[in-house]
């Protein structure tokens, strides 16, 4: 059974992966993803994963939810940036 603690820590971590994907440089993005890979390897290495197939399966599922994250950032960046734009073309025809 999942324990609640653990839930508010998963919604922390994609909330500080989403946060660092809205940034304007791209690379904040990856910070969480490369520390995500090497926990699970680490994890791994050290037996507390015993299977492949479970390392894999928390690598790609994990992987999931942190790059669609970072894909929903860029394109709230994307967005804000055009908005920006906007509004600076709309005062420089005035």
């Amino acid at each position: 059974m999942i324990d609640i603690d653990m839930v508010f820590i998963y919604a922390g971590i994609l909330a500080v992966q989403y946060f660092f994907s809205t940034r304007n440089n791209v690379y904040w993005g990856a910070f969480i993803p490369v520390v995500f890979i090497l926990f699970l390897t680490y994890m791994f290495v050290t037996n507390h994963i015993e299977n492949i197939f479970a390392f894999i399966l928390y690598l790609i599922v994990g992987m999931l939810f942190l790059l669609g994250q970072w894909f929903g950032g860029r394109e709230s960046h994307r967005k804000r940036r055009r908005r920006e734009l906007e509004k600076m073309e709309s005062h420089d025809l005035k």
